[in-house]
This record gives structure tokens, sequence and C-alpha cells, in this order.
């Protein structure tokens, strides 16, 4: 054996990779050290170590658009305790960090990231998680998981049969994310498509279906032999009543094979100290069987056969599964919906000729044919033809939107008229379609903050109502002296009532129709949370441009001074304004082109935030903007006061345009209020929330526009970067506060609002960061949005409240509470029905959501 020279590892020379330094051979345990020890100083970078205690990990982000996002980020990576370095990439999207991992981790890169208003992109997998019955099946998977090294974080979902795990690809595999669920007692799959999906389901479903068939057809056998033994005068032929006994042995075996999930689950999760809902099953069910075995070998020394017991049990607690499996697929009914709406395949230009293929062979690039009546398979822009197209899907409206050459258009639309040839831009998940069902799939995983409570409860319910059962045996059999079989049926009654499942389904269930109903109405909600605070939130906080009016300002107004003509204030206001990306600028160059005015370049732009801007032409220094900037400047601006007064109170931003020091005119322009700004305005004042207007316009302009809509309260005359402080000025008074908002200004704002609310029409950034997207860009579905929050949670407390009920008297029933005072005692069938009919009773309070109209 030879010694490595750097780490000091003892290596097999036969195996071990060599170098030679001075004429001497060195044996090396990796190419790490040997580039390092033989003076490769990219040694470190290039096999991604650092010195210890030092680490480096690269981060995805989402949402830069422009290199002031990068440099924000970059600089708020680089503040962070414990960051040695970083690297924000806007080409690549990704950011380098090296860091000391004894004081920083990657979670609080990450909580950087967010609070610059930027999401973090994480390796992800979508499993089928078979077995999970419960939210304490859902803890065990979610535990199990996050014990390996390089997850990030387990969202199984047991209602869907669902686990969504975030994870580190350079640190761990699927692979081992599967055998680590395996050993837990469930059985994983990845979901590698929608139609797998829905083979699943359907899978389950008939799988349930069968063995519930073949579990009541021996099943019924038991009900003649329950008969004859209260109506003794029936016959019954004598070979059969010598063998009873043998005989319901032999009909209980198919009846264990159809339950036979029960034991090999339930007894797995037993043995490994993480009992389940199976698990009752299974030793209620199994101590009927063992007992009446031992009455069928020696019926001399025990008494009484308990296999109707356990077959109806298995047979009615079969039944539940069944009818729940039902229910659920009706749940995700709106995601089936938004699936369906995607088209199976596209007919694309290939090689001079037309070939039709599967929509998963589109390529970006690829020219598709769409011919009238056909469904655009993909995003893409119009390189050729004319027609109408049906986009109802998105808009929400029924009127065709008229297609010509250089237009996009989405995937999934209807074409009406015209051929069409669309040149794919987006494919695959990247579409509006897909985001749009990731954006519920990923809604309907999550966990609602109310859902914490039923978490720490299921952790030890099964324990606990073990305990119960045979504390109950204990004092009935051994303190009261009862006989065997009246303990044992107790003790069988209390495992078997029990339902963590009526708990665990709650939450979930009325989070999946709930965001289900919102996707179907154009509201795309992120995740559970999102819906819980929605329901809290008492003031909504509306950004004017682009939100509650239509962002597109026409200039109304010109005035001019001093011998200078209207059309030389247009001029000079678009020669300064030529190339901005501004909305009121942008109106100024199109008001100036109208009027087929020159637009010369400047020279020496400058934009002064909150104040205006600045250039020079021909020698001539131009200002642009507010009172504020004519008065730095040393520009005076009383005779115009008057004038900007009056054009401000009709809700008008009024610019002033000086030339060389001297006020030459007034330029207004105005933004048209959204049809239903004030209608949206007036039905949250009908639901008792106050509305805030903020928006970078003067205190005067602001408060003619909230005059206009009612709104109660103005912020005015707010930098873009002050719009989040303001956000939490609001919240240091204690409200709970929606940010409702459309550009890339709002994005740190709604990342700082109790709720954000991103109009689909707005940047990639906002929605990006919105908690909700209004996918139709109708103000109204903010009000929607509060309603759906309001009515989900109501189900929600509904089906904990009955679910709980049930538990807490059901269980003391079933120990036999009630046996002292009226001689009720709970016959343990009865009580496995009971708990089987308790899921099902949630899911269909759950289900009649979808007969609400919001």
């Amino acid at each position: 054996m030879e010694k490595d020279p750097v780490c000091g590892m003892e290596v097999d020379p036969k195996k071990a990779l060599k170098g030679e330094k001075d004429g001497k051979t060195y044996y090396f345990c990796s190419q790490h050290c040997k580039d390092k020890f033989l003076g490769n100083d990219n040694a470190e970078e290039k096999h991604g170590y650092t010195e210890k205690g030092s680490k480096k990990t690269t981060l995805t982000i989402s949402g830069m658009h422009c290199a002031s996002c990068a440099a924000k980020i970059e600089h708020g990576l680089k503040n962070t305790l414990g960051v040695k370095s970083a690297n924000v990439n806007l080409t690549t999207n990704k950011a380098t960090v090296e860091y000391d991992d004894s004081k920083t981790d990657v979670s609080k890169f990450e909580d950087v990231v967010k609070k610059k208003g930027y999401s973090v992109v994480k390796d992800e997998v979508n499993l089928h998680v078979e077995g999970m019955m419960s939210d304490h099946c859902a803890n065990i998977v979610k535990n199990s998981v996050e014990k390996l090294e390089g997850i990030v974080e387990a969202k199984p979902n047991w209602s869907t049969q669902k686990a969504v795990i975030s994870y580190d690809s350079s640190k761990v595999s699927i692979k081992d994310i599967i055998n680590a669920i395996d050993k837990a007692g469930y059985k994983a799959s990845q979901l590698e498509s929608k139609d797998t999906e829905k083979e699943f389901r359907e899978k389950e479903i008939k799988q349930l279906k069968e063995k519930l068939v073949l579990s009541f057809i021996f099943s019924l056998p038991f009900i003649y032999f329950m008969v004859v033994g209260f109506f003794p005068v029936l016959p019954l032929p004598r070979a059969i009543e010598q063998n009873m006994a043998w005989i319901q042995t032999l009909l209980l075996i198919p009846v264990i094979y159809a339950g036979r999930n029960f034991y090999t689950s339930g007894f797995k999760s037993l043995f490994n100290l993480s009992p389940n809902m199976d698990s009752l099953v299974a030793i209620g069910t199994g101590a009927a069987i063992v007992y009446s075995f031992l009455v069928t070998l020696v019926p001399d020394t025990f008494q009484g056969l308990y296999y109707e017991t356990a077959a109806f049990l298995i047979t009615f607690i079969l039944l539940g599964r069944y009818l729940e499996a039902l229910a659920k697929g009706r749940t995700s009914e709106a995601i089936k919906k938004l699936i369906g709406l995607q088209a199976k395949t596209a007919r694309v230009e290939r090689r001079g000729e037309e070939i039709e293929i599967p929509i998963e062979d589109v390529q970006i690039g690829d020219i598709i044919i769409v011919k009238p009546g056909e469904k655009i398979p993909t995003d893409g822009v119009v390189v050729s033809g004319h027609s109408s197209v049906d986009e109802s899907m998105v808009t929400g409206e029924s009127i065709p939107v008229e297609k010509n050459k250089g237009d996009e258009i989405v995937g999934s639309t209807i074409n009406k008229q015209g051929l069409l040839k669309i040149k794919a831009t987006k494919i695959g998940r990247d579409t509006f379609l897909s985001q749009i069902i990731k954006f519920v799939e990923d809604a309907q995983a999550s966990k609602a903050p109310i859902q914490e409570l039923v978490d720490k409860i299921s952790l030890y319910f099964v324990p606990v109502v073990i305990i119960i059962s045979v504390l109950a045996f204990i004092l009935w059999y051994f303190v009261l002296g009862n006989t065997l079989v009246f303990s044992l049926s107790i003790a069988i009654a209390v495992l078997v009532i029990a339902c963590p499942c009526a708990m665990g389904l709650a939450t979930p269930t009325a989070v999946m129709v709930g965001t289900g109903m919102g996707a179907n109405s154009g509201i795309l909600i992120k995740n559970a949370e999102a819906l819980q605070k929605t329901e809290k939130v008492d003031t909504v906080v509306f950004d004017k441009t682009g939100t509650l009016t239509k962002g597109k300002p026409e200039v109304t107004d010109i005035i001019a001074f001093n011998n200078y003509s209207e059309n030389d204030v247009l001029k000079y206001s678009a020669i300064v304004e030529k190339g901005s990306e501004h909305p009121l600028g942008e109106s100024i160059v199109k008001k100036a082109k109208e009027k087929r005015i020159n637009i010369h370049d400047a020279k020496s732009f400058v934009a002064i935030a909150g104040k205006g801007v600045s250039a020079l032409y021909d020698k001539k220094k131009i200002l642009l903007g507010s009172r504020k900037l004519m008065k730095d400047k040393g520009i005076k601006i009383l005779s115009a006061e008057s004038t900007m007064r009056k054009l401000e109170g009709e809700g008008k931003t009024a610019m002033l345009v000086s030339l060389d020091k001297e006020l030459i005119g007034i330029i207004a322009v105005a933004d048209t209020l959204k049809e239903n700004s004030k209608e949206a305005v007036q039905k949250l004042h009908g639901m008792g929330k106050k509305i805030v207007m903020i928006t970078g316009d003067n205190e005067r302009t602001a408060k003619a526009i909230a005059l206009q809509t009612g709104i109660d309260e103005v912020l005015s005359e707010v930098l873009p970067e002050e719009k989040a402080e303001k956000i939490k000025g609001l919240q240091e008074q204690g409200r709970n506060v929606a940010m409702v908002g459309d550009g890339i200004n709002d994005a740190p704002a709604l990342a700082q609002a109790d709720i954000g609310i991103a109009l689909g029409s707005g940047t990639d950034v906002a929605i990006e960061t919105g908690d909700l997207v209004l996918v139709k860009n109708d103000l109204n579905d903010v009000v929607t949005a509060i309603k759906l929050s309001n009515y989900t949670m109501k189900k929600i407390k509904q089906n904990l409240f009955w679910a709980f009920f049930y538990n807490i008297v059901g269980i003391p029933v079933a120990a036999g509470a009630l046996y002292p005072v009226f001689g009720f005692l709970l016959n343990p069938a009865i009580a496995g029905a009971a708990m089987a009919m308790s899921s099902v009773s949630v899911v269909s309070n759950t289900l009649l959501m979808k007969k609400k109209e919001l």
C-alpha cells in the first residue's frame, strides 16, 4: 500500500492514479489530489473542491430579466453572513455561491433570492406512492425521505397518493428516494406522464373494486349463519352444522386475501414502530381471526366464533376505500379538465413535407400548420396566415381574437377560421397551459397551516388508539370480570372505529377542490397557505398603472409657453423620451409620430428617479418631469401652477418641459380606468375591506383617480423601490394586506404583502412572486378569490369539526362507555362500517363545494 501525499489516505498502487514529480512516482486516491500535488492551479475549481469548511453551490433562479435583477441578487448574496463570493449570471440564470458551511446554508440563499422578488428552481420529482391511507402514512413517508442527504423537502399528499420531492441531484438519486419509501412500507414509482397518473388512479379503483366484490361474495354466507344463530328454527344441513367452524374458516380465506394489503402494510409499519391506519385494521381483524381459529381447534376450551366480524370489517372497510377513491378522483377533476385541453398531436413541416407527430416530439422553431377548427398545439408566433382564435380558455372572453403575422398565440386555444402557420416558441412544460397545470398541481400538493394541528395529532393518534384498546380490554376482562369474548369485542371495536383518515382528508380534499374551482374561474392559487391567508385579508392595495388603469396612457393636453408652439413642446418631450419603455414616455413618442414630427436622437440621457428625465439635443438641455425636478434645477414654474393643478384635478399626469433653463410648456397624459375597476372596489367595500391605491403620481392626480373609483386611501409619489416599505408600514398597523399588481416594480411589494395577487398579463417576475395569479386580468376576480378562500376555509373547518367529533365520541362509545347505563355495546362490524363511512362523508361534504357559485 502507498500513501497519498495530499490527503494521507492509503491507496492500492494497482488501482490508484499515479504521477511523477522530481523523478519520483506518487500514488493518489483521486484526480483532485493528483492535480493539486503536481501543481495544477485550477484543481480546486476543476473538481469542485474548496478549502476545508468551504462549499460551492449553484442555484437556478427564475424571473431575472435584466442586469439590474442579477446585480440585486448578487449584492444580497454577497452581504449574507458566511458567503465568501457570489456570482450571478443573467444569461444562464444561475448564481454560483462559495460559502462557509459552518456559518450558513443553501436555505439562507433561497431566502435572499425570495426577498428580492425572485424564486429558486429546484430539482423535483413527482412520485406515485401506493399504500398511503392517512395523514399519518404521509408523515412516515416524509420522515423516511427527509432522512436522506440531499433532500430539500418532501411533500407527500396521501389524498392524491402523490409525493413531490425537492432534492439535490448531485447528492441523491430518484432511485434512492424510491428505495427509502419502499423500506418504509409503501410502494413508490415515478410519474412520467399525465396518462401514467391517470392509469394509476384507474388501476387503484379497479383493484379496490375487484377486492370488494371478492370480499362481499364470500362474506354473504356469514349473514346466513348469523340469521340461523338468531332463528334456530331455520333448517341447516347437518353436515354444515357439524363443520360450521371449519366452513367459516375456509370462507374467510378469500376475504383475508382481498384485504391482504391491510396486513402487509399494517404489520410492516407496526414492526417499524410507526403504526398506521392499516395497523389498526390488521390488529383488530387479526385478533378476531386468531381467537376464532383457537375456538375451531379447541372448542372445549374456547367459545364463540368471530369470523363474521373479521369478514364484515374487511368488506366494510374495502367498501369505504372504494367509495373514497371514487370521490377523491372527483376532487381532481380540475386538473383532468386542464390536461384534456392539451393537444395530442401536431402537424409540422419537416424537410418540405407535412407530417403529423405526437405533441411531445414538437421542437422549438418547428413550423406548425393549424387548419380551421383545430386546436393550436403549442405556444408560438404566427408566421403566415390570418384567422380568429378562440382564447376563452385564457381570457374568459367568448369573442374570438384576430391573429395576423407576428402575433403571439397560446397553445390549446382554437383556430376558428383561416389556415395558420405558427412557429413554436415554447414546448412541453414551458407552455402557458403546462404552467397553469403545474401551478394547480403544486397548490393541490401543498399544506395549509391549519393542517399542522392534524399533523401533530395524527403522529400519535394510532399508538394512542392501540393503548386505549388494550386498556379497555384490561378493564372489561381483568377488572370488571367480563368474558373473554365480550372484552375482545370491545377491544376490536375501539381499534376499527378510530379514523385518522377523516381528519387527514378534511383539509387536502377541500384544498384540491378549492384550487380547482379557482383554476376554472381563471384564478391560480400558488399554495394552500395562500388560500388560507387570503381569508384574513382586511386591506387590499392596488397599484395604479396597468392594474386599476389599462396601462396604455395617451397624451391629452399640450400647453405651450414663451412663444413656443404645441408641436415644439411635443417634439422636445419626444426627443428626451425616445427609446423609453415607460408607458408615459411611450405615449409621448406615439403622439409625436402620429403628428409626423421628426424625433431626433438625444445625448447624455439621465433618468432621475421619481422626478423625471433630462437629455442634451443640439447643445440644449431638455428637462421633462415634475415640479421637484424643475425646482432642483432652478427653473421658475409659478406661471404654470394653476394649469398644473387643473390638469391634475382631472386625474391626468401633468409634466413640465424646459429647454435651457426656460419653461416651454406642459404635456399631460391620462391613463383610462379599466371598466371593472370601480365595480371591483365597490364589491370589496361590500365585503368590509379597506382599499388603498399606491402610485408614483402626485397627490392631486392620485386623489382624482381615487375619487373616480371610490378608493379609501391613497399612497402617492411612491418610488418603485419604496412600494415594499409602504406595504410593510400598513402591516405594522396590524393590517393583513393583499397587494394587487402587474409590473416588475411591483415584485418586491407583492413578496412583502401577506398575499401578493399578480395579474396574468403582467411580467413573469410579478407572476412568479404572486401568491395568486388572475389569468383573465379581471379585477372582479380579486373579489372571487377572497370569496373562494372564505368558502374553502369554511368547508375545512366543517370537515375538521366532524372528523374530530366522530373520533372523540366514537372511541369512548366503542370502548363501552354507554354499556353500564344504557346497556349499549357497539358491534365491531358496525364500528368498522362507521369508520369507513366517516371518510366518505368528509369527501362528500367537500364535493358539495362544486355546487357553490362564486
